[in-house]
């Protein structure tokens, strides 16, 4: 009689499908469209011996450039979050 019983417990347990599991896997996508381009900062293109003087006003020429640029890139990297 136990065999029995062990073999009907088996079929049953085979007879009804498993439940349908859906599962969500994140799914890479690129956020950033397009990248801008750097600009040609004035003070990449200084000769190595140049002024104090020039070096200076270099940097003072570069600095609305550079933060333009930098409020470019953070803008395109808060798109992504």
């Amino acid at each position: 009689m136990r065999p029995v019983l062990l073999i009907l417990v088996l079929l049953t347990a085979c007879a009804a499908p498993p439940g349908v599991q859906e599962v969500k896997v994140p799914v890479y996508r690129a956020c950033v469209t397009a990248v801008p381009d750097r600009p040609t900062f004035a003070t990449r293109t200084l000769a190595p011996d140049a002024s104090d003087g020039e070096k200076v006003l270099a940097l003072a020429r570069d600095l609305p450039l550079h933060l333009k640029y930098e409020e470019t890139l953070e803008a395109v990297i808060a798109g992504c979050l």
